[in-house]
């Protein structure tokens, strides 16, 4: 199986762990998955053979994750955020594939730390409040889901520009994360991201993902629920900050 998947064994078993842990994340926050994974895995493959991979582990969460959120949802904003990012899509896929391999980590990696940073920092930027902010958050998401497959924290800025109640941003979120990864396989078929090789790898890794999840969500405590969000944004800038100095240091 591993010659199939085309891994070495022990990259193969660091990406499993490293989905596990991703998974745990986004369980009991809501979020993170892909930006760990990216954060941590781009030692292992570049950022444009993880995308693919990233779009099964998260299809595997939202799975798990989207049933009790379908009804808390604010729909217009999800449908809004889709297609934005549907259009944002390709334009980030085309700029991740037009670069080198090494300055696309780098990218992907000050993507990361760029919103986690901002999210941290709780940022709010009134203007995205708006009919043009919602398109232009999703146009955004988009394009970082085709430079690190992190549109989900775009959008994370967005639904705390709006307001809304937490329950209904986080709803709002794992929706958005569900729809969006059903349109953009038909963007990554058709730039050839999407590979039999790439699925293969994707799906071998995907059960790792969900019992992350599953683990994270049992592990979730609504008392602590204010520390998770600071921890997982703490922990994205300092994995994705040591990729950037290990790329520095041409390790």
């Amino acid at each position: 199986m591993i010659d199939a998947l085309a891994l070495p064994t022990d990259h193969f078993l660091w990406l499993t762990l490293i989905c596990f842990v991703a998974g745990m994340v986004r369980g009991f926050s809501g979020f993170a998955l892909s930006a760990v994974v990216m954060a941590v895995g781009v030692v292992f493959l570049p950022p444009i053979a993880l995308i693919p991979i990233l779009w099964f582990q998260e299809m595997t969460a939202s799975l798990l994750m989207v049933r009790g959120g379908w009804q808390e949802a604010n729909h217009r904003t999800v449908r809004g955020l889709v297609i934005g990012s549907a259009i944002g899509l390709p334009i980030g896929l085309a700029l991740t594939l037009s670069l080198p391999v090494e300055t696309s980590k780098l990218v992907a990696l000050s993507v990361i730390v760029t919103l986690a940073a901002t999210q941290l920092t709780k940022l709010r930027l009134p203007f995205l409040a708006s009919r043009s902010g919602l398109w232009g958050s999703g146009v955004l998401a988009g394009i970082v889901t085709g430079l690190a497959h992190v549109g989900g924290m775009v959008v994370a800025l967005y639904v705390l520009a709006s307001n809304a109640p937490a329950r209904e941003m986080r709803a709002s979120l794992v929706l958005y994360l569900f729809v969006s990864s059903m349109v953009s396989l038909i963007t990554h078929l058709l730039f050839g991201v999407m590979t039999s090789q790439s699925a293969l790898q994707g799906l071998a890794l995907a059960p790792a993902s969900a019992l992350g999840v599953i683990a994270g969500k049992a592990l979730f405590r609504p008392n602590w629920e204010p520390y998770y969000k600071p921890f997982c944004l703490c922990l994205l800038i300092g994995l994705a900050t040591l990729g950037i100095l290990r790329q520095g240091m041409g390790a």
